[in-house]
């Protein structure tokens, strides 16, 4: 039976942040890019029929290598009907192999989309500066490095942090003048680099945000160069510190006990450093995906998450 842990889970866990590598190699690269797979099981919904976006372009000032802007590529789903629907804004995660950042095109799972989709939700999904069909720079590199098996580089997650909620904040306003939208109920979710994105940005307080979803969020890791142990984790531990003091949005962080990227102690130890400010945050290990990486758990576990995130939505209110 699964089996559901908060804060005071004495079990190992573990996270997420940059990116699968050697299990990209044979993925399709609009899923691999993020750590997704084609037959992953996102969400309760059965169904596998194709769900179509909508494309448009939302601007990030300044984003190019020379400071001119650069457009995102946006997916953007909705239900049928005129609106105003809530709407979920989605940040995807991050590989460390910049071919296959380069080829991102699918930011967001179709099946993840359909569970938003039966909420009544629309579903903005950008592809940020520097991956896939948006290119650019690659404003997201945050310096982490390995050799045998250790970390030689300090990481700039603050620098990170910044880049990362300035795309997503570009990402808020386009949706704040949309018509079918309603600006006053926008929650936030993201995975790996992504769901640090979605912490960083809560931080700023966005007005019409009431949620945010944290999947495996973190940056630094590598699996293949140093399993479960990621670069310069007590500089994360600091960075989610210090979002903590500012963050007054209800937050969902969830992580699943065999995610191969931080190890088992150190998102639980990121949350604490959170949440230590009284942050209104639940933190959430699952048991272990099993077959799979942990920090795949919004591909491959989602009888583990749907549970807690629609625990969470009823409590912000949807």
């Amino acid at each position: 039976m699964t089996r559901f842990a908060a804060c005071a889970l004495k079990r190992t866990g573990s996270l997420c942040a940059t990116a699968l590598t050697a299990l990209l190699v044979s993925m399709p690269t609009s899923f691999a890019a993020m750590g997704d797979s084609p037959a992953s099981p996102t969400s309760a919904t059965a169904s596998q029929t194709d769900v179509k976006p909508e494309i448009v372009g939302i601007v990030v000032p300044g984003a190019s290598t020379f400071g001119g802007d650069i457009a995102m590529h946006t997916e953007v789903y909705k239900p049928a009907g005129n609106g105003p629907f809530p709407v979920l804004i989605f940040e995807h995660g991050r590989s460390g192999d910049p071919l296959v950042r380069a080829k991102l095109d699918a930011p967001i799972l179709k099946g993840h989309v359909r569970f938003w989709l039966a909420r009544g939700f629309a579903i903005v999904a950008p592809i940020r500066v520097g991956y896939g069909l948006t290119g650019g720079p690659d404003r997201e590199n945050s310096g982490s490095s390995f050799k045998n098996g250790q970390c030689v580089r300090r990481p700039d997650f603050g620098k990170l942090a910044k880049v990362t909620a300035e795309a997503n904040l570009a990402a808020l306003k386009w949706v704040q003048a949309q018509p079918w939208a309603d600006t006053n109920r926008v929650v936030l979710e993201g995975r790996s680099v992504g769901g640090f994105t979605t912490v960083s940005t809560a931080a700023t307080n966005p007005p019409g945000v009431v949620g945010y979803i944290n999947f495996s969020g973190g940056a630094g890791g590598s699996p293949e160069l140093s399993p479960q142990h990621s670069c310069d984790p007590e500089q994360m531990e600091t960075v989610y510190g210090d979002f903590g003091k500012t963050t007054k949005i209800p937050g969902l962080w969830l992580y699943a006990h065999n995610d191969q990227y931080w190890g088992p102690d150190a998102p639980k130890q990121w949350f604490d450093a959170f949440a230590a400010s009284g942050s209104p945050a639940k933190f959430v290990h699952t048991e272990d995906v099993v077959g799979h990486d942990g920090h795949m758990l919004l591909t491959y576990g989602g009888k583990m998450w749907s549970e807690p995130v629609n625990e969470f939505l009823k409590q912000i209110g949807f």
